[in-house]
């Protein structure tokens, strides 16, 4: 792993949690809940021990109809039961968890030998307990974070529920010391790890994890598309939210190669069946390295699963037509362009900044002519194909692709296709709607009770938020996955509209779209401080939006999406609370 950051790990603690509940099931036989699933093992502890036993200790994260410990979960939903011998005159046991060979491979991020080995559980029971009298306690193993750095709360009670389990998500997966994608694999990926910045970012003031992990992603590149463009993502929030511009130095040659510029044909557009795509090429990427385990090399992803994950053998692609010159792709290549852009000008490469932007004005000129189809001002999924999926248009429109004379085409496309997208796609469908003014519409997607939300995860009885929206969806899911965690930083970033407009947060942006709530207020932690701001409706038409800029910042509070009045932008706000007062459109 690169060795060169600037910023250090920082060490894995271990807190103690006790349980809410403990029911006896006989005279031996107990069952525990603890609240909440957690990464960790159990402590256990007795008066005192007289003679030799063998314990039989079940752990798991789900429960069975009978509200017992659930012993055959299906998909990768954790269960797992060992024998803790316990000896005569030795009152404390921690439990040792032997290792796991589906996530203990060559690509998995290993426990450190310090802390030993871990499994996500919220249960347990016990078997053959020598008496009643016993104390146990969850020993929670998980990044050093500030429970109290970020808050959010609002009069929708769904909402703030999405907000807890997406909160304690990316703490509680942040079990060893990088952004992995869940229990089943521990494998860090670009577009997980993107995702899990952005929201780790909005929770805790913490910058090293997001930035340790890029470093291992940038030796130890994962195979899908789309991620090769993720490190540049996760690179522009590193400068923005922290401003620290050391790191774009370092990486600025690979990062450059990431754009997959290389690929490009004469109009700018690029596609993985290129011949241009070479082992070579992709070996300079760092691809086919040591624990590299994807011979077929680089592949477009869209999104995941295909439908070959379950019965149905529909995926979360909606049915997006896989053609060589990908929409979706070439989406995320300008994207990318524009980012390198901006990177190439914050370190003074003129000429760098100067060929992205332009390749990017080509590239947008090329992805409207090539994938727009005229006769629906909609977009098809590649060169050659007649069919429209969500994904071509949400991340056309979230990435700024759209022309103003088929935007409302699209976006009423979009929104006819409600959340056909993995809870990956999720956070940029909600971006995109955020970003052309649709807080409502956004809004009830974050507080939907169906069986493609967050408030499903809640209702199965996870305390994470899952890998798919359903084992129906996927069905090796786990229930610990952070790139599902979309709302924990969509919620402060668009709901509330703190953003960084310079970076290191020396001006923030205040952009609320609070949707159909009545009152909302969140803290969200920067570099310089808490931004804080709360919304409240005052009757019918009117409104109070509340701010609180941090030292060491300025702001600039936009309320057209509240006002519909173009004039309702103040710019220059200094240090300390301001109010603005309003009459919504």
């Amino acid at each position: 792993m690169n060795s060169n950051s600037d910023m250090t790990a920082k060490a894995l603690v271990r807190e103690t949690i006790p349980p809410v509940d403990i029911k006896p099931l006989s005279d031996e036989c107990f069952f525990i809940d603890f609240g909440k699933a957690a990464f960790g093992t159990i402590l256990l502890k007795f008066p005192s021990v007289r003679e030799e036993r063998e314990v039989r200790i079940h752990l798991g994260e789900s429960l069975d109809g009978e509200g017992r410990l659930e012993r055959h979960p299906r998909g990768s939903i954790l269960y797992r039961s060992m024998d803790l011998t316990l000896q005569p005159g030795i009152c404390e046991y921690t439990l040792i968890i032997p290792p796991d060979e589906r996530n203990t491979g060559p690509m998995a991020i290993p426990m450190p030998p310090e802390i030993g080995e871990v499994m996500p559980f919220r249960y347990c029971e016990l078997e053959n307990c020598p008496s009643s009298d016993f104390a146990i306690e969850q020993l929670a193993v998980h990044y050093p974070f500030d429970d109290e750095a970020a808050r959010f709360g609002s009069s929708e009670e769904t909402l703030n529920a999405v907000w807890d389990i997406c909160k304690y998500t990316i703490k509680a997966t942040l079990f060893c010391g990088l952004y992995v994608d869940g229990d089943r694999e521990r494998i860090p990926y670009e577009g997980d790890a993107y995702l899990n910045q952005l929201s780790h970012y909005c929770v805790d003031c913490e910058y090293a994890a997001a930035r340790l992990s890029q470093e291992y992603l940038f030796d130890w590149p994962t195979w899908p598309t789309e991620w090769q463009f993720h490190t540049v993502f996760m690179a522009w929030a590193d400068w923005m939210y922290t401003g620290d511009r050391k790191f774009l130095e370092r990486h600025y040659p690979l990062l450059r190669k990431k754009t997959l510029v290389e690929l490009a044909r004469e109009d700018g557009l690029i596609s993985t069946d290129s011949p241009k795509k070479t082992r070579e090429f992709e070996e300079s990427l760092n691809f086919y390295h040591d624990k590299y385990i994807y011979e077929h090399g680089m592949r477009d992803l869209v999104d995941w699963p295909p439908g070959s994950f379950n019965d149905s053998g529909v995926g979360e692609r909606d049915n997006h037509e896989m053609m060589p010159v990908n929409t979706v792709i070439n989406a995320f290549h300008y994207r990318t362009l524009v980012l390198l852009s901006r990177i190439a000008d914050a370190l003074g490469k003129a000429e760098d900044c100067c060929f992205f932007r332009d390749r990017a004005d080509q590239v947008k000129e090329s992805f409207r002519r090539a994938f727009l189809n005229r006769d629906r001002q909609i977009y098809i999924d590649g060169e050659g194909s007649n069919h429209s999926s969500l994904h071509s248009n949400m991340y056309a429109l979230a990435f700024g692709l759209v022309d103003e004379t088929e935007r409302a085409s699209v976006l009423e496309f979009v929104k006819s296709r409600g959340m056909a997208c993995s809870v990956y796609g999720a956070q940029y469908l909600l971006e995109a709607l955020y970003r052309y003014g649709e807080g409502v519409y956004a809004l009830s997607l974050m507080t939907a009770k169906h069986d493609r939300s967050w408030w499903n995860m809640i209702a199965c009885g996870s305390t994470m938020t899952l890998e798919a929206w359903d084992w129906k969806y996927k069905n090796n899911l786990d229930w610990n996955h952070a790139w599902g965690a979309a709302p924990a930083n969509i919620i402060p970033r668009y709901l509330m509209g703190i953003r960084p407009l310079a970076p290191g947060y020396a001006k923030v942006l205040i952009k609320p779209q609070p949707g159909s709530l009545d009152w909302a207020e969140c803290t969200c932690p920067t570099m310089k401080g808490s931004v804080r701001v709360r919304y409240e409706r005052e009757g019918e038409s009117s409104f109070l939006v509340t701010v609180y800029i941090p030292e060491g910042s300025t702001g600039l509070a936009d309320l057209r999406n509240l006002t519909g009045n173009e004039a309702s932008v103040y710019d220059g706000l200094t240090p300390g609370k301001h109010r603005f007062p309003g009459r919504l459109s």
